[in-house]
């Protein structure tokens, strides 16, 4: 199960911030700043994940933004590697291509995105086209 998912930009600035099992706002903040500051300071020959604390923490670099999961013990690495992977490809997808500012500025975009693809936490739709049909709808009656 993916417990949390940041999206980061190189400084460790949090971008997109989504928990899906309930974590004390105290200790959300250092959290944030212990998994991202972890995960920074790694160098491109390490591997992308790590343990921490009572679970695992993936991540995935692409251009200056870092997408981070922290899973349990149980879930296999790789297969959230992919998950975020594909993440990325389909908001490759609708935005063209993803950069920081498409992020902030449609963060309700990307926290639909997340909430169809993933369902409290487990993968739910891994299918591209079948994730972006509700932002195109809304892009549609937005017209």
């Amino acid at each position: 199960m993916i417990r949390f998912l940041y999206i980061v930009n190189k400084q460790g600035q949090l971008r997109v911030c989504r928990y899906f099992e309930y974590v004390p706002d105290k200790k959300r903040s250092s959290l944030h700043t212990s998994v991202v500051r972890n995960c920074l300071n790694r160098n491109d020959k390490q591997c992308t994940f790590f343990e921490y604390e009572d679970f695992t923490v993936v991540y995935r670099k692409y251009v200056n933004l870092y997408f981070i999961a922290g899973i349990t013990k149980e879930e296999n690495e790789l297969a959230v590697i992919e998950l975020i992977h594909n993440f990325v490809e389909t908001l490759n997808q609708y935005f063209g291509k993803v950069s920081e500012l498409d992020i902030m500025y449609n963060q309700d975009r990307v926290y639909m995105l997340i909430d169809d693809m993933l369902l409290n936490g487990q993968a739910a739709e891994t299918s591209r086209t079948r994730a972006l049909v509700p932002l195109q709808l809304l892009d549609t009656a937005k017209k």
